[in-house]
């Protein structure tokens, strides 16, 4: 038998089936349960086990927080960890990790300490990899570049910079959807796109953006209603936890010690490292060329001058969180400029240390003679 219902009770029903479908859709958290830890006889190592759940996910991305005063303030994630943590770990029962407490925390003794095991089901895009949340020492004093702690929130960053291939193919998707942007320049297949301006680089994460289906970063309005695609913005306006763009100043160094604070170089304090770098070559050389450093990102060091988001000043000496540099451009004809990290394949080592900054005075259009190039970030979750 048929029943008929009225009209609106039907569009009722309808309406409750298809909210009942998105609701399904959504994504579910992951599940922490059953943290126990102990502290291993003998040692300042601390063995803990967890529980984590998720339905919808194959595998996550897990880290450890730490409190040493009952759970009244948090450090973390902790670095000095190991076993089931990090990415790609599958959901499951008894997962174990180690922190290396005596390392971390010297001098940091009570029974007040906490755990906190976290976890999130954000996939990494494929040729990034994620660099959790945490503090980090950036700068050197070595270089006359203050020392400050800065603490950053989660983000993904590209393995490798921008190669000729990616650049080609997100232009021509951009160009034929309202963009301008122009042909890029390399030494030949796989290498990095290079002679890349400030603005071009902005301008070009945008459209990496709208081909992958994200919200834009970078806008010409403080209503952050008119997205950069076109001519060129000495000062876009900028949505931070949307989309690809430029890594910040802070990011980039942090991203590029990959884990090593306090030293010169991606691989320590020598100033000639055989094999890891192309500063001081003829060209660039292919991405991924030479081994990666700590955080699996490689050619940090050499190859290109990568560019950063920030204008350029000098450090604030005082710890920051999530720092973007000034607002705009200082007013000194020393100081005026975007900041670029990293050396390049026409510098000599030492001018490779990761800790140097360099600046450009000219505007945010002006391009160089092919040793500019760059990678993106792209914040969690998106």
């Amino acid at each position: 038998m048929t029943t008929c219902l009225p009209l609106s009770l039907r569009k009722i029903l309808r309406t409750a089936c298809c909210l009942m479908g998105a609701i399904q859709a959504l994504a579910v958290d992951p599940i922490v349960s059953n943290v126990q830890a102990k502290q291993r006889e003998g040692s300042r190592l601390v063995d803990i086990t967890y529980d984590v759940a998720d339905p919808d996910s194959p595998t996550l991305t897990v880290y450890l927080k730490v409190s040493p005063d009952g759970g009244k303030t948090w450090k973390g994630p902790v670095e000095l960890v190991s076993g089931d943590v990090g990415q790609h770990i599958a959901p499951g029962t008894a997962k174990k990790l180690v922190w290396d407490a005596g390392k971390e925390m010297a001098n940091q003794y009570g029974a007040n300490f906490r755990y906190k095991v976290g976890a999130n089901d954000w996939q990494v895009p494929s040729g990034m990899v994620l660099i959790l949340a945490g503090r980090f020492q950036m700068g050197d004093d070595r270089l006359d570049t203050s020392v400050r702690q800065v603490t950053l929130s989660s983000y993904a960053i590209d393995k490798w910079e921008v190669s000729i291939e990616l650049w080609e193919e997100v232009r021509r998707w951009g160009n034929s959807h309202g963009y301008d942007i122009i042909q890029g320049e390399s030494y030949g297949p796989r290498h990095p796109v290079n002679s890349v301006s400030w603005s071009e680089a902005v301008k070009w994460n945008n459209a990496r953006s709208e081909k992958s289906g994200l919200v834009p970063a970078y806008y010409l309005d403080t209503g952050l209603t008119q997205v950069f695609r076109r001519g060129e913005a000495v000062s876009p306006q900028v949505r931070w936890r949307s989309g690809y763009r430029l890594p910040t100043e802070a990011e980039w160094e942090k991203a590029a010690r990959g884990g090593l604070n306090g030293k010169l170089y991606p691989w320590g304090d020598e100033a000639i490292a055989l094999g890891n770098l192309t500063c001081g070559t003829n060209k660039t050389t292919p991405i991924g060329t030479y081994p990666a450093n700590g955080y699996g990102l490689y050619d940090v060091a050499g190859n290109l001058f990568e560019w950063c988001w920030d204008w350029y000043d000098n450090y604030p000496l005082v710890p920051q969180n999530d720092p973007h540099g000034p607002n705009s451009p200082i007013q000194d004809q020393y100081k005026t400029g975007r900041v670029f990290r990293g050396g390049s394949w026409i510098t000599p080592v030492t001018n490779c240390r990761l800790a140097i900054r360099y600046r450009v005075t000219d505007p945010p259009g002006w391009r160089d003679n092919t040793a500019y190039g760059f990678r993106c970030v792209l914040p969690p979750g998106i």
